[in-house]
């Protein structure tokens, strides 16, 4: 059996003041790093041999976080990247209604159908998503692999992995620093389960 433990990124500023960071450049808070050592010492014993982490720095420092504590080493992956919506990227919630008010509410509404020019959509975040996660499955066979990553790729890896439809994204939950389990069979089979709810912050 293969396993790769998904994991979001520790908890940052954006979180904590509902902004929406999409591809900024921001670290974790110091909140999220506390947040993620507590992460890594819960998956010492799940063996983990390689991180697989996006590029953006909440998620490679998470990565660096975990591959001191677990030993395990890190690449980079672009497809496990955010969602690109540039001209929301640093906005608050209230900022994209106000600013963006005929495309948020649709955003909300019906994500499935959300499509802007200049930006992904979630069929394509999760394209790339599942891409990545599928070349671990057959490249490392039998070892247990760490995907770091954000809330969007996430669910869209999760709706692909539990068989559901893109309009169901907002049911999918993952907080930042929880953990979440795919199991491959020899048969070809995937199943999912919660490890680890995310670690409190302060």
């Amino acid at each position: 059996m293969t396993e790769i433990y998904l994991i979001r990124h520790g908890i940052t500023a954006a979180n904590l003041n509902k902004i929406f960071a999409g591809r900024s450049q921001e670290p974790l808070h110091a909140d999220g790093i506390t947040q993620i050592e507590s992460v890594g010492r819960q998956l010492v014993p799940k063996n983990i041999r390689s991180i697989v982490s996006g590029p953006l720095p909440r998620t490679t420092q998470t990565a660096g976080i975990l591959s001191r504590i677990t030993g395990a080493g890190i690449v980079i992956d672009q497809r496990l990247n955010e969602i690109l919506i540039p001209h929301w990227d640093g906005c608050t919630k209230d900022e994209l209604r106000e600013r963006f008010g005929n495309e948020y509410p649709h955003w909300l509404s019906q994500p499935e159908k959300f499509e802007l020019p200049d930006c992904e959509t979630l069929y394509a975040v999760q394209q790339r998503a599942v891409e990545a996660a599928e070349q671990i499955f057959q490249i490392n066979t039998r070892q247990n692999t760490l995907i770091v990553s954000h809330l969007i790729p996430l669910r869209c890896l999760l709706l692909h992995y539990r068989d559901l439809p893109m309009k169901d994204f907002r049911s999918i939950s993952f907080d930042n620093g929880a953990v979440i389990r795919l199991s491959r069979e020899k048969d070809g089979q995937t199943t999912v389960d919660t490890i680890h709810p995310p670690a409190e912050h302060t």
